[in-house]
C-alpha cells in the first residue's frame, strides 16, 4: 500500500465542483471549487485554479486564488499572482511580491497577543 502523503488529488483546469472535500493527501487543484477542503495534507491552488469556501490543511502554495476562512497548520506561501480573501489563520506565511493578500490574518504561536487580546486585558484591568 503506498503511504498517504505520497497520494495526490487534483481538480484540473475546466473542471468546477461545488462540495465539500475530506483526504488525508494533498491536493491540487487548477479548476474551481466552492465549498470545504480539510486535509491532513498540502493544498496547491494554480495560477488557474479557484477556491471559494474553507480551507484546513498542513500547508499551502497558493498562485491562484482563495475567498473565504483559510486554517494552514504550517506555512502558508503566497506567490506573486496569488489573489487572497477573507479569514486567515497560519503558522508561517512567505509571501512574494505582487501578491494581493486583502484578508485578516492571524499567526499562532505561543506567547503571541493580538491586539485584540491586549485590548481586553487592559479594560478587565480597568474594570
Amino acid at each position: 500500500m503506498e503511504p498517504t502523503n505520497a497520494l495526490n488529488n487534483r481538480i484540473a483546469e475546466n473542471t468546477r465542483i461545488k462540495g465539500d472535500i475530506t483526504s488525508e493527501a494533498d491536493i491540487r487543484i487548477d479548476g474551481e471549487l466552492e465549498g470545504s477542503i480539510i486535509t491532513s495534507g498540502k493544498i496547491v491552488i494554480g495560477k488557474t485554479g479557484t477556491v471559494k469556501g474553507k480551507i484546513q490543511c498542513e500547508n499551502a502554495d497558493i498562485e491562484g486564488a482563495f475567498n473565504g476562512e483559510l486554517k494552514v497548520n504550517d506555512i502558508l506561501a503566497l506567490k506573486s499572482s496569488a489573489v487572497i480573501e477573507g479569514d486567515v489563520v497560519v503558522g508561517k506565511l512567505a509571501v512574494e511580491p505582487g501578491a494581493n493578500f486583502n484578508a485578516s490574518c492571524t499567526m499562532k504561536g505561543a506567547g503571541i497577543k493580538s491586539l485584540k487580546d491586549d485590548q481586553k486585558g487592559q479594560s478587565e484591568k480597568s474594570a
